[in-house]
């Protein structure tokens, strides 16, 4: 799903948590905001949605409207393509922000804006700076001309470089010429009006350049979001498996084996109706860092996978009690080590954690990754950690 945007509606239930901008937004709207409890056991407001497009939560997720994302099934195997390309969507979106936030930075920290503040105390440029939208889509407007030459000089070299690669099948192609487009078209407006404004001074040529350089590193870290996908199906679908085999024990008492499940689709729509009666099901979420106002978190995303029986009152209250002791924490890699023999084939779950760490590092991503197991239950939760 190049860039967020393949199919137009992915069929999946979300529940959304809004930011506090996000919140303002929709109650202005008059829609009603919703209050759910999350696997995490925290109570949050937000909206939930049965289906919807891509292009309207990467919106969203760009503006800073989105705080968190959580969806919940007894089996995420039929919605295996729709749950990697909401991942993606949403490691893309992150993408996207903080690839703009410091374009807007080095702008801000440049030879050109130091000396027009310099020179102009009463009107300085900084973070701080206001400009009336109205005016700014006038200014825009006026200069599409001038923004597209800007593009062009930027994105030019990269299109040379991406139809020259031999490497690249012409699918492949069309996906990074897409992808640098995409990063180009979400930098923020104001960034556009600087551009306009400062096209003739003296250094600007430095801030194209600027631009650039670090939109190939950007591209680069998006090749991650892929193997984030990857990662987190093999991570829910080890945990449905030990839910459905968990059920066919509970259900045949022993009178068929419970790798059954996996193979006979009969049995398997029968164990999959009861997980959803008795609402045993895995939950996934996708937490964002801050927007432009939260120092310290911009860029960071955590991922993570629960598996619990959510029956078990004192199950779910331990999620959120950091004092308590029955807590087992390990690496992912151990948690992996630790599936009995014959239980589940770890080996492709070890592949692509082996895969990610390493493509992680090479782009200069920070990855953590660690499993919570309680010991008076099967509750597991597997969290996956990047900064950007």
């Amino acid at each position: 799903m190049a860039a967020g945007e393949k199919k137009s509606v992915l069929k999946l239930p979300l529940k959304i948590v809004l930011t506090q901008g996000g919140s303002t937004f929709f109650i202005k709207q008059n829609k009603k905001l919703l209050k759910f409890k999350l696997a995490d056991n925290v109570e949050e407001y937000g909206i939930f949605l049965e289906e919807f497009t891509p292009a309207t939560i990467q919106r969203l997720l760009l503006i800073d409207y989105i705080s968190k994302i959580e969806i919940s099934k007894p089996e995420f195997v039929s919605s295996r393509q729709e749950t990697m390309d909401l991942s993606k969507l949403v490691v893309y979106s992150v993408l996207y922000r903080q690839y703009d936030a410091y374009i807007f930075n080095q702008i801000l920290s440049s030879d050109v804006i130091k000396k027009w503040n310099r020179l102009n105390p009463a009107n300085i440029i900084d973070q701080k700076t206001h400009i009336n939208e109205n005016f700014l889509r006038s200014v825009l407007k006026k200069n599409e001309k001038i923004i597209y030459e800007a593009k062009q000089e930027i994105l030019s070299p990269l299109y040379t470089f991406i139809n020259k690669n031999t490497s690249l099948l012409p699918e492949e192609k069309n996906i990074q010429l897409l992808l640098s487009e995409k990063f180009m078209n979400n930098l923020r407006p104001f960034t556009w009006f600087i551009i306009t404004k400062f096209k003739d001074a003296v250094g600007f040529d430095n801030i194209l350049r600027t631009i650039r350089s670090s939109l190939t590193e950007y591209m680069d870290k998006a090749k991650i979001a892929e193997y984030i996908s990857l990662m987190l199906m093999e991570l829910v679908v080890n945990a449905e498996n030990t839910n459905l085999r968990k059920e066919v024990k509970n259900m045949y008492k022993g009178t068929v084996d419970p790798n059954t499940v996996m193979f006979d689709p009969n049995i398997r729509k029968k164990v999959i109706a009861e997980l959803e009666r008795k609402h045993e099901l895995v939950f996934v979420s996708w937490k964002l860092g801050g927007g432009s106002t939260s120092i310290g978190t911009q860029g960071k995303l955590q991922i993570v996978v629960y598996n619990k029986d959510d029956q078990s009152e004192t199950v779910r209250e331990s999620i959120n009690d950091k004092k308590n002791a029955d807590l087992k924490k390990k690496s992912l890699i151990d948690f992996y080590r630790e599936i009995p023999e014959g239980d589940e084939d770890t080996s492709l779950g070890m592949y692509y954690l082996s895969y990610l760490s390493e493509a992680c590092e090479k782009v200069n991503v920070r990855f953590e990754s660690n499993a919570n197991q309680f010991r008076d239950s099967d509750l597991t939760v597997i969290s996956l950690s990047f900064g950007f």
